[in-house]
């Protein structure tokens, strides 16, 4: 829909991860000299009149002394951010004849404008282009410090500028006074995000109880419950985790790397998040920076951040207690939802939880001083740990410290030896439950795995057998349940033994 003084271009904008199709279309003729912006716009786009005018006069085009009237639509469709800039200054480009008219056929356009003309980099190209690809689109024209982060996704051209007289240079525009400052963007092939700190399971020594059960955590997506003194080794157990989980899978790397890009945390120069996340946000952490929000926007917490990997909370008991059960829904369902000003916002947060705690407040027995918590004091700090979020943890390790004559035991395996075998389980439980919406022993449902148990009629009766003694919860036993499948996995067998069930409880 492109006339005398009327124009069209395309951008994106992000809510959540998801993307959506938004026109942006110019008016410009005679009148009253104005420049307006409509269509449920936030703080941020309707200062993008200001950068845009700056823009045009720092390549020094006088477009705008005439009206100016750009609406971004549709308008039920929220716009924040500023990552609308270029694709109003291209609008407004076309419109007034500084280039071709088919310059932006079949394009989206992202990019923030500096007061200078420069294009700047913003959050959330990588779900942006995604957007745009699902939609059809043939190209997209981003900024030069994103072109790699877009170059991630294929099936679609990607074309990068530095400044907007590069831009309208490109496009067929008239001769301009700034000079030319850079060179439209190629594809290449980018360096993934596959640098992982120098951290091995090797380096835990005298602990080869806890190490095992790591390793079932990591088969079999368990959610873990450290308990243990100060010094005895929880932090370095939940930090070397991720160095034994298996890479994340394609699709998982796209949505965990947009989660990245959309909270600005994808460095420049590198592709995707090919290793799970590891997130260990302080105590003293808000619900917000938990799980998501804003006062502007709403933004991804490290629950969404730890995706596809691990959630750590140390001294969990110190966490407020309504920030813990903040957790209790992305715990059950795998999402966040987030509501602000009419708006839904949803992040995607399938994590592995890990939690440390102390057994009390001063910590315990440590270096031969004796605990001073009352028996009181003792519950009181662990009440601080509802039930609901207790009753999530399939795995529940006491972690004590070693001794010298522990330590002289060396170590059990290195990372790689152990990430092997958890490959391998993984891949069992995922032929296992490909007719499902699961993929690892750990996410089953409790009535879902009581139905599908597979075990056989006397491991059933020795199960009733326990809950009818009282020694075991339904709760319990779908536990038990999901850990026996683990540890068949990991053995290899077809079905879980009676060991298995022994192991597990």
């Amino acid at each position: 829909m492109n006339g005398p003084g009327l124009a069209r271009t395309y951008s994106i904008s992000v809510v959540g991860i998801e993307g959506h199709l938004v026109d942006v279309e110019t008016y410009a003729g005679a009148g009253l000299v104005a420049f307006t912006l409509v269509g449920l716009l936030d703080t941020s786009v309707r200062e993008a009149r200001d950068r845009v005018r700056a823009s045009f006069e720092s390549c020094g085009l006088d477009v705008l002394d005439q009206r100016i009237t750009v609406n971004l639509s549709p308008a039920g469709i929220p716009k924040s951010g500023s990552g609308f800039d270029l694709a109003i200054a291209s609008s407004i480009a076309l419109a007034t004849g500084l280039v071709s008219p088919l310059a932006f056929e079949d394009s989206v356009i992202i990019g923030e404008l500096a007061l200078d003309g420069s294009i700047q980099a913003v959050r959330g190209v990588l779900p942006a282009v995604l957007a745009a690809r699902s939609r059809g689109v043939r190209r997209v024209i981003v900024p030069a410090s994103c072109a790699s982060e877009a170059n991630l996704v294929t099936g679609i051209e990607v074309i990068s500028f530095s400044h907007l007289a590069d831009l309208i240079s490109w496009g067929g525009g008239q001769a301009l006074k700034a000079p030319f400052r850079g060179r439209m963007g190629t594809r290449k092939v980018v360096r993934s995000v596959d640098a992982q700190p120098p951290l091995d399971m090797a380096d835990v020594r005298g602990q080869p109880e806890a190490v095992a059960a790591m390793e079932v955590a990591a088969a079999g997506g368990h959610h873990v419950f450290l308990l243990g003194e100060p010094g005895s080794g929880k932090t370095m157990l939940a930090s070397r985790l991720p160095t034994i989980l298996p890479n994340l899978d394609p699709d998982t790397a796209l949505v965990t790397t947009s989660l990245h890009s959309v909270a600005g945390l994808v460095p420049a120069g590198v592709g995707l998040v090919t290793h799970p996340p590891f997130q260990a946000p302080h105590h003293s952490v808000t619900m917000a920076a938990l799980i998501g929000g804003g006062s502007r926007t709403l933004t991804p917490g490290a629950a969404s951040l730890a995706h596809g990997g691990i959630l750590f909370l140390d001294e969990a008991a110190e966490f407020a207690p309504s920030v813990l059960d903040s957790l209790r829904e992305p715990l059950e369902t795998g999402v966040v939802n987030l509501h602000r000003s009419g708006i839904h916002t949803r992040y995607p947060a399938s994590f592995q939880l890990v939690m440390a705690s102390n057994p009390c407040p001063c910590g315990g027995r440590k270096g031969g001083r004796r605990c001073t918590c009352s028996s009181i004091a003792k519950r009181r700090y662990m009440a601080r740990l509802s039930g609901p979020l207790l009753d999530r943890m399939d795995i529940r390790i006491d972690v004590h410290t070693p001794t010298r004559a522990d330590m002289a035991l060396g170590t059990v395996h290195d990372s790689a030896a152990i990430k092997d075998r958890v490959c391998e389980a993984r891949e069992r439980s995922r032929h296992r439950l490909a007719a499902t919406p699961w993929v690892c022993n750990g996410q089953l449902p409790g009535a879902w795995i009581r139905r599908h148990s597979g075990i056989d009629a006397g491991l059933v009766a020795y199960l009733d057998r326990l809950v009818d003694a009282g020694e075991s919860s339904m709760r319990g036993i779908d536990r038990m349940l999901r850990l026996a499948w683990t540890l068949a996995d990991l053995e290899g067998t077809r079905r879980p033994t009676l060991d298995h069930i022994v192991a597990a409880q």
